[in-house]
């Protein structure tokens, strides 16, 4: 196992301010130190709280400060850093913390951040003038992948720093975001990677992902010391659990009364329909009016920055959120955090779990209010996982090759590319090391034709070979229509939710003003005119649709629809499911369960089975005149999906 150099000591610059703010630097931080003035790639794992986004950037600081004032042009004026966060609203936070030691130590250092929410005028003016540090998402990689001079954009590109790693490695996401990776060490050889987790279960998996050449002896490991273990306690209302059921509903009243309690409470949901739900049911017992805010994806940009400001400033007792909050984010006066439902995965409860304190040498306290009795097994499998430290595990993933094509289609759209340069490129990176050439081939060719279906047709002919050899984009339309669809999460069509308003004041028709926030066609394909539903935290009543906009006006309605996500729902992790398994089979285990849950499964094993952990029990039964089949896999939802 490679691990770090030996610490580093900083310079006076950089020591005067950790001393002026009583601060030591951790072991770890000067360890990443050390790693960047070897320029070796790293890997930090190290708990919540310790630093890490910190440490992750003190080299690049401390470089950028020793290079002096930043030339106009030429060498040297490029993008420096690029930080790569999984979620748009970690870039802003790190953007706010990034820049209180670069203003209180007085470093000539340019930050900004580009995600699908910036303006297009500021996304021109870092193309013209690009800052020291880009803060910005996986996706914006795979944009600027495509862009033209991209190559000579990021000629001056010294690290890359990954945030969350763990989050992004697997899956199609990952294989996007490993390509793009090779392309900006092709632009910019010298260039370190950096990844930064908390939660990684083997860390060899993920140092052989972030390397450029196969192994990992050219990543280093620096783990952090151990921070305090957290406080999960979970909720048992009125002594009992419902049978069934997935939204928390019972638990309402002392979820509330837990946040009377606290100065800040971050109430985790895992679903946009579940946490616009809760968050009706909190305000209609809210006899205190307390201030408590609402924080999921679908959200209009501006609302979320509104909220996300205002936890800031300490202005709100409670937030109800999604995943959007849940990695990394450091609103400082969070002092609970109450997971609605079981979690769903252990490293995405220790993620949560941290967002309490948010400091190394302090318990996390958190409140898991489990929806159901078998919640209740899901609630505590994952909490003994987190004081087992065991986090969740990934399999060994191979590239996608659908992925793989739009990569080699964004590559064409920036330059046109040789087969043989490109080839050797993706076969460095992790996900593609064992892709061969006949494969790459067929992949070069799909994109070129569209594919033995599809070569008939001319418009799938997105690229042509030139005169020499390379290839390129057939044309600049294709190359406009590539960028407009770059990435790998897949979403349903979408609708812009705006507030209407009536042209020339006489006339009937509707227009379109405030943007709430977006849902899915679908759901507005199943509503007709005056129909309410509740979203952002308001009751709207739906006008029609215009274009790509749903048209609503604010409505009073005791019993409005809420608006789901066909994309939103979590899967139980694969080593959880593992767990809960274990638990079921285990007699002995029962006990730390509470009475009603022990008495639930004691009858599922009188009528029916227990299931071992080899085995998938099916039931049968008529009710009625139907009879009616009930699998058990414990695989999680992507897994019981194939079933139906």
């Amino acid at each position: 196992m490679t691990t770090a150099a030996a610490p580093a000591t900083l310079p006076p610059l950089f020591a005067d301010w950790f001393a002026a703010r009583g601060w030591a630097p951790r072991r770890h931080q000067l360890e990443m130190v050390a790693a960047g003035e070897a320029g070796s790639h790293a890997l930090l794992v190290a708990p919540t709280g310790g630093g890490k986004t910190l440490a992750g950037f003190l080299p690049s600081l401390i470089d950028l400060a020793e290079r002096g004032p930043k030339p106009a042009t030429g060498p040297g004026s490029g993008v420096h850093t690029l930080y790569l966060s999984p979620l748009k609203a970690l870039t802003t936070d790190v953007e706010r913390n990034l820049m209180t030691p670069i203003r209180e130590i007085g470093l000539n250092i340019h930050v900004e951040t580009r995600t699908g929410d910036t303006k297009q005028s500021k996304r021109q003016r870092q193309r013209d003038f690009p800052p020291d540090i880009l803060l910005t998402t996986p996706e914006q990689l795979a944009l600027f992948c495509a862009w033209e001079g991209a190559r000579s954009y990021f000629a001056d590109l010294k690290c890359v720093v990954l945030d969350e790693v763990h989050a992004i490695w697997s899956g199609k996401r990952g294989d996007l975001l490993s390509l793009g990776l090779g392309r900006l060490q092709s632009f910019a050889p010298e260039m370190r990677r950096v990844g930064l987790s908390a939660t990684i279960e083997d860390p060899d998996l993920i140092r052989g992902w972030l390397s450029p050449s196969p192994g990992v002896a050219n990543v280093a490991l620096v783990r952090g010391d151990p921070g305090a273990p957290a406080v999960i306690d979970v909720l048992i209302s009125e002594g009992k659990v419902p049978w069934a059921g997935h939204t928390g509903q019972h638990a309402i009243p002392e979820v509330y009364a837990a946040i009377q309690r606290s100065t800040l409470a971050l109430i985790f949901v895992n679903t946009r329909w579940q946490s616009e739900f809760v968050f009706q049911q909190l305000w209609a017992i809210n006899d205190e009016n307390l201030p408590i805010g609402l924080h999921h994806g679908s959200l209009a940009a501006e609302q979320r920055r509104k909220i996300e400001a205002a936890m800031a400033r300490g202005d709100l007792r409670a937030v109800v959120c999604t995943s959007t909050l849940d990695l990394g984010i450091d609103w400082g006066d969070v002092d609970l955090v109450i997971q609605m439902a079981a979690p769903k995965g252990s490293s995405r409860l220790v993620q949560r779990i941290g967002r309490a304190n948010h400091r190394l040498d302090e318990p996390s306290r958190a409140l898991l209010v489990p929806a159901s009795r078998f919640e209740m097994l899901e609630c505590q499998a994952a909490r003994e996982a987190v004081a087992d430290n065991a986090f969740d595990w990934e399999p060994v993933h191979i590239g996608t090759l659908d992925t793989l094509a739009q990569h080699v289609m964004g590559v064409a759209c920036s330059e046109p590319f040789d087969m043989q340069v490109l080839y050797d490129e993706i076969t460095g990176c992790g996900p593609y090391r064992a892709l061969t050439w006949e494969q790459f081939e067929e992949v070069v060719d799909f994109v070129a034709t569209g594919g033995y279906a599809l070569r008939t047709y001319d418009r799938f002919a997105r690229i042509v070979r030139t005169p020499n050899g390379r290839w390129k984009v057939r044309n600049q339309h294709i190359a406009q229509r590539h960028r407009m669809n770059v990435g790998a999460i897949v979403s349903a069509g979408t609708l812009n939710v705006r507030v209407a308003s009536r042209r020339g004041g006489a006339s009937r028709q509707l227009i379109g003003g405030r943007k709430v926030g977006e849902a899915e066609e679908w759901y507005f394909e199943q509503l007709t005119p005056g129909d309410t539903f509740q979203f952002a935290g308001q009751t709207w009543a739906f006008q029609g649709i215009t274009g790509t906009d749903a048209l609503v006006t604010h409505a009073n309605d005791s019993d409005p629809k809420i608006p789901s996500w066909g994309g939103s729902k979590f899967p139980l992790s694969t080593s959880l499911a593992d767990r809960v398994r274990t638990m079921i089979h285990d007699r002995d285990h029962w006990r730390v369960l509470p009475p009603d849950v022990q008495e639930w499964l004691e009858l599922q094993e009188t009528r029916s089975v227990i299931p071992d952990a080899e085995s998938m029990l099916v039931e049968t039964f008529p009710r009625g005149s139907r009879h009616f089949l009930v699998a058990y896999p414990f695989e999680g939802n992507l897994a019981h999906t194939t079933l139906c």
